[in-house]
């Protein structure tokens, strides 16, 4: 028994013995091999010229915008128009009943017509030595009074006759045939829409930059795919005092009637050009509590054997104004260095790298991307 045992123990010693050196030849071989390069893409930084703009929310306003109503209650004969149609300046579009006011009219010039014959008669006698001056001027005055009457029964009845005071789009009318209308009661909404108007506020620290004739750019939410241009044309002339901010008045051509009052767009305001400014894809950055940075490539050596191979530096960066998908590096990247720009969350500093540029992230500055 005691012989089995002894022949046991070594023979369960010489088992562990083996299966240690094993797994220190294992443990060997897996610290000479290191972890496998990480696939990454990667751009070389660029100076680009940027268009740098003041940004802010606007709202559109029509040049000319009324509620065409009438000054006299009158029962509506006739409707010229169409709801939504576009309108001429001094087009008709509705007709108030004038029967009584006609009459009128009628009777007003029967008595001109009288008149003017009675002042031919006093004129001839006049020149005859057989009326005095007075009886002339009194026919005189009456011929004018009566043309006058002509006057304002031809003007009560143009005041019933409602046309287009200026060039614009209808909206939706507001009145039937054979209702009554009291004065001042809506009759349809009529704007003008092509010069458009667009209003925005900037702070008061932004004045030294806008001035009147500076470039717009304008966009609506829903029309991703059309920019408007325009100029400023007016700056109030005082800073409200609750906000400090100054009113601003752009004009933008709108010829297609594209944009409609009381729309609320994006305005930009475009400054002078600027040069030389490195940009990278936002993807390319490494957003971090204490820092952001990005992975530049760089020429290294392995640790294990020595063989050259690219190797992804971290190197902390100070980012400026974003441009769609791009992001502005204000310092910390030089231009012609090769940036990391997809798989910057799985690397570490000197991790080495295996670049795969056959797919890329987005970077422009103006993306289009569908479906949106």
């Amino acid at each position: 028994m005691i012989i089995m045992l002894v022949l046991v123990v070594l023979f369960m010693g010489a088992i562990g013995y083996i299966f240690k050196q094993q797994g220190a030849a294992k443990m060997a071989m897996y610290a000479k091999m290191g972890p496998p390069p990480s696939a990454v893409t990667t751009l070389v930084a660029q100076a680009q010229t940027w268009q740098p703009v003041l940004s802010v929310v606007g709202s559109l306003k029509a040049v000319n915008g009324v509620q065409v109503s009438t000054d006299l209650a009158g029962i509506v004969s006739e409707i010229a128009f169409e709801s939504g149609t576009a309108v001429k300046k001094g087009d008709l579009l509705v007709k108030l009943d004038t029967k009584q006011e006609q009459a009128q009219l009628h009777a007003a010039e029967a008595r001109l017509d009288l008149a003017k014959v009675s002042l031919a008669r006093k004129k001839d006698l006049l020149e005859k030595k057989a009326a005095s001056q007075a009886d002339y001027d009194a026919a005189d005055a009456e011929a004018r009074q009566a043309d006058a009457a002509v006057e304002d029964a031809r003007a009560l009845i143009a005041r019933k006759t409602i046309t287009a005071p200026f060039d614009g789009i209808l909206g939706i009318r507001q009145i039937n045939v054979g209702q009554y209308l009291n004065a001042g009661v809506s009759i349809v909404p009529l704007v003008s829409c092509d010069p458009i108007y667009v209003e925005f506020f900037l702070p008061q620290q932004e004045l030294g930059q806008i001035a009147l004739k500076k470039k717009i750019r304008l966009t609506v939410a829903g029309m991703s795919q059309e920019d408007f241009a325009g100029e400023i044309t007016a700056i109030d002339s005082r800073v409200d005092e609750a906000s400090r901010n100054v009113q601003i008045e752009a004009t933008v051509r709108n010829p297609r009637h594209t944009l409609r009052s009381g729309m609320f767009a994006t305005v930009e305001v475009l400054l002078p050009e600027k040069s030389g400014v490195l940009a990278i894809p936002a993807s390319s950055i490494n957003y971090a509590p204490y820092g952001n940075s990005v992975f530049v490539i760089r020429e290294g050596k392995n640790i294990k054997d020595g063989k050259p191979e690219k190797q992804a530096v971290q190197q902390f960066v100070k980012l400026g104004p974003t441009r769609g998908d791009q992001v502005s590096v204000l310092s910390g990247l030089k231009e012609g260095d090769e940036v990391v720009t997809a798989g910057v969350f799985k690397l570490r500093n000197n991790a080495p790298v295996q670049i795969n540029n056959s797919v890329k992230p987005a970077n422009e500055q103006n993306p289009n991307p569908p479906d949106t």
